[in-house]
């Protein structure tokens, strides 16, 4: 028999999703197989609506090799898990005379512990062990919650976080999880037998296809010891998100809380002149942390440097004195002093990085607010530690041994992927050196006709946004906009702050419209609400920018209070700025514009999600039609239909509300925007 065609296995799993196939769909799967076929490196622009997922994973069931998928939100790993592969496998079957298997792979906190489950939490203050479920009161939030848990405990096959609905605090999470760190290893555990996270582990050694996070694909590049099972190819969605997520496992944090359960966890442990060595340092390091100012510390300050040098020092000794003694008369002695070993390696390592000093690094102090009480008298300032970049740690790690497929609909920013390259750790595309791995972009474009679909507007009659400035203009021609669109407004804000005061003021403006504000609801709950009703509008932040798909009439307006650069105080970005800089290149281009154009191409695609969606994307800052940069972020976002005029834009948000309205009561399918 011969070999099923690419075209012929993509053509029979699409139908099997029930998708229509699409042509970008099409020269994406052959590009995919390029890549895997020659051992090279791509990136992948496939808008919203190309099928990109079917895209990779025909081509990568196709060639019988290891491949794992690596993904940034929950969501999408569900749809591969639950929805695409299984559906798949099943449709290409007869065609590759295979059935290949898959498995989803998390980070070991993301599954119960039966260990935590029956014997109990290792207690920071007493001896021994003590029963979570006996300590919290039935009637409590955290009771209740503990108890589903238990019974959950009895029907799971997989312990996974994500399968228990509804979802449980993450206090109550915490109780019966444990960090790689704490875990006493499957060999030393009396359950270790029945371990979830154990089994994950094996599933997925003898699966094809493994779909994972791209925190656990970084802790696989960053720490050395292998998590993900060897394999040949590497496909990372929602890639747009990677170097963030990179960033984030590779942060260091330390806080006097943090440092102070270490002391309580280690005490019980170790003689009391180790004991007492690592509470002095814990002193000296909060009393120095009562006085932080936030911000960046170009070099670490005297009295900072000797505080954590006594801190490193404290932990060793405690380490090792850990090691040396062994206490019966502690109930369940082995978990016991896996969370206090774990708990005092985490300050040391924190405190031994930013007292070796690498140039590499980022160090800033961080203020939060306190949550109340002296209960929380703690929460108040951190100390932290980031790398300045992650490209060359992703150019060493990700890109060597194996053939990667980077793929998202925003990779391509002011009209090519070298500056999203460039954070990868690339060079531009088709440079040629012993050092820089090998790599192509292709766009396959999108199946939205974005200019008959969707106008940008830019309000430039508005004054320039000044920092925390009062903004009555812009909220002003917000209720204008909210009014001509019948609500069906999405608002992304470039604060919090911003967001809840436009909240705040558009309620008692426009009581009509229902606003949502992030924040007041879960995630889940709010995008729920807002595609239920077309009259609500949602305003938000960060998160917004890219976790909402509402397609239909329910999202027509899409509005961004201001080009969302970062704040001119973030220690790592101003860094990262500054290091660009000093290295002869443009620092605002490079950093804060890239960053403004990921965000706001995120933005834009929450507007049309699907063929017969139309709307407006308002952004309310005359600089994307002023300045010098304005083209460049203007070049990253989809091609809609380019207006400045206010009355315009009115008119068409009115045709296209009355159009979805006619819509609604049966009258006739919706018009086109202009």
């Amino acid at each position: 028999m011969t070999k099923p065609s690419l075209p012929e296995l993509l053509h029979a799993a699409v139908t099997a999703v029930g998708g229509t196939e699409r042509p970008g769909q099409v020269t994406m799967a052959e590009a995919v197989a390029e890549a895997i076929d020659d051992a090279s490196h791509l990136l992948v622009q496939a808008g919203t609506g190309t099928g990109k997922s079917l895209g990779y994973l025909v081509p990568a069931l196709a060639q019988g090799e290891r491949v794992v998928v690596a993904t940034a939100t929950l969501a999408l790993q569900r749809q591969l898990v639950e929805r695409d592969l299984p559906r798949a496998v099943e449709a290409l079957h007869p065609l590759l005379r295979r059935r290949p298997e898959f498995a989803m792979l998390k980070g070991r906190s993301n599954y119960l512990c039966l260990h935590r489950l029956h014997e109990g939490v290792p207690q920071d203050e007493e001896e021994g062990l003590f029963d979570q479920f006996e300590a919290a009161a039935p009637t409590s939030k955290l009771g209740q919650d503990l108890l589903r848990l238990r019974d959950w405990a009895d029907e799971t096959e997989t312990g996974d976080r994500d399968d228990l609905t509804p979802g449980v605090s993450d206090r109550a999470w915490s109780q019966v999880s444990v960090s790689s760190r704490e875990c006493l290893g499957a060999t030393k555990c009396a359950y270790g037998a029945e371990c979830f996270a154990e089994t994950a582990r094996e599933r997925a050694k003898l699966a094809e296809i493994v779909v994972t996070n791209h925190a656990l694909l970084a802790i696989d590049a960053i720490e050395g010891a292998p998590v993900l099972p060897q394999h040949e190819v590497l496909i990372v969605d929602e890639a747009h998100e990677l170097v963030s997520r990179v960033t984030g496992v590779a942060t260091g944090e330390l806080t006097p809380g943090q440092v102070n359960r270490a002391v309580r966890r280690a005490a019980k442990l170790v003689d009391e002149k180790a004991a007492d060595q690592l509470q002095t340092a814990a002193e000296g390091f909060e009393r120095l942390m009562e006085l932080a100012l936030p911000g960046r510390l170009e070099e670490i300050p005297e009295d900072l440097g000797y505080a954590l040098m006594a801190l490193r020092d404290a932990c060793r000794t405690v380490i090792s004195a850990i090691g040396n003694t062994r206490d019966k008369s502690v109930q369940d002695e082995d978990a016991v002093r896996k969370q206090a070993l774990a708990s005092v390696e985490s300050v040391h390592d924190v405190a031994e990085r930013i007292t070796n000093g690498s140039e590499w690094d980022v160090v800033w102090y961080e203020r939060h607010e306190p949550r109340g009480g002296a209960a929380y008298r703690h929460s108040g300032a951190s100390l932290r530690v980031a790398p300045m970049s992650v490209s060359g740690l992703l150019r060493e790690k990700l890109f060597t041994d194996r053939s990667v497929v980077l793929t998202s609909a925003t990779l391509k920013l002011g009209g090519d992927f070298n500056g999203v390259g460039a954070s990868l750790g690339l060079g531009p595309e088709g440079a040629e050196g012993d050092e820089l791995p090998q790599w192509k972009g292709v766009d396959v474009g999108s199946p939205f006709d974005y200019p008959r679909q969707g106008i940008l507007y830019v309000a430039k009659h508005l004054a320039r946004p000044a920092r925390d400035g009062d903004r009555a203009d812009m909220l002003d021609e917000l209720t204008e906009l909210i009014q001509a669109a019948g609500g069906r407004t999405l608002g992304l804000f470039s604060s919090m702050r911003a967001a809840q005061l436009a909240a705040e003021e558009l309620r008692s403006r426009i009581p009509e419209f229902p606003i949502l504000l992030q924040g007041e609801e879960t995630l889940g709950e709010l995008i729920k609400n807002f595609a239920a009703d077309p009259k609500t509008c949602l305003f938000g932040t960060l998160s917004l920018w890219q976790g909402v798909d509402v397609p239909g009439p329910s999202c027509q307006l899409v509005v961004m209070d201001k080009i969302p650069f970062p704040r001119p105080d973030d220690p790592l970005m101003s860094a990262r700025q500054k290091a660009v800089e000093e290295a002869g290149g443009n620092g605002f281009m490079a950093v804060a514009a890239t960053h403004a154009a990921l965000l706001m191409a995120q933005g834009a695609g929450r507007l049309v999600r699907a063929t017969g969606d139309r709307g407006v994307v308002a952004v309310l800052d005359q600089r994307l039609a002023t300045a010098r940069y304005g083209s460049y972020l203007k070049a990253s976002l989809p091609d809609f239909w380019f207006t400045t005029d206010r009355n315009q834009v009115r008119k068409s948000l009115a045709a296209i509300d009355e159009a979805a309205k006619r819509a609604e009561t049966g009258a006739e399918a919706p018009v086109e925007a202009e």
